[in-house]
């Protein structure tokens, strides 16, 4: 019953969101989009014709949003778990990030392509275990970095959502060793009591990187 109460408390407040509604009017995907636009107000991530991979992308916010800023000329690569309907200027790819054929398979989609940004929205489902949940959330936040590491072109930038709580301040820790510059960011559209935050690596100099020396 008490689960019950809560999924409805829920959905009364998802349906009176503002986001949510300005999104169906707007027509975006979810209101997640407004997040990443928001961020690149402020932060300059997407130009026109530059490479982007989305991942965990389902239903699309991000990727219509990074679409719609690299323009034609551009190139956006999606994956997720899930299935997406197509969006115009996005390549979507349906897997498990996890698995080592799913990577495979985006790595040989972005061919010698020199991806200028990844953005990672990726969350797990909440099973309401609070140490699991952020073990599998931070486990998801390492993933995307290894992958930014190894196909980011030096001084490409990684933006991925992570949850304060267990094992964030060490996570924080892995990206300031990779890139020049690691901040903070909580945009509006990011629900104030959410402990979720994005963090956003700025010039990445891995040695994982495809053209390092």
């Amino acid at each position: 019953m008490k689960k019950h109460k809560t999924s409805k408390a829920w959905m009364r407040e998802h349906v009176s969101d503002p986001f949510v509604q300005r999104a169906k009017a707007e027509g975006w995907r979810s209101r997640a989009a407004f997040k990443l636009m928001e961020i690149d107000d402020k932060d300059r991530l997407l130009r026109p014709g530059m490479i982007v991979v989305d991942l965990g992308a389902t239903p699309g916010g991000w990727s219509q949003v990074a679409a719609a800023r690299v323009g034609k000329g551009g190139r956006v690569l999606a994956l997720d778990l899930l299935e997406m309907a197509p969006l115009t200027g996005v390549e979507f790819l349906q897997g498990d990030f996890r698995e080592d054929a799913v990577l495979a398979e985006l790595t040989f989609r972005l061919g010698d392509s020199p991806v200028e940004l990844v953005i990672s929205d990726m969350a797990p489902n909440i099973s309401g275990i609070a140490d699991s949940d952020q073990a599998r959330s931070i486990h998801l936040a390492e993933l995307a970095l290894e992958f930014a590491k190894r196909h980011l072109k030096l001084g490409g930038n990684f933006l991925v959502k992570t949850f304060e709580g267990s094992g964030s301040e060490d996570f924080r820790k892995a990206m300031k060793a990779s890139f020049d510059k690691v901040v903070v960011r909580k945009p509006k559209a990011s629900r104030d009591r959410s402990n979720e935050v994005y963090l956003l690596g700025i010039g990445c100099h891995s040695a994982n990187s495809p053209d390092s020396p």
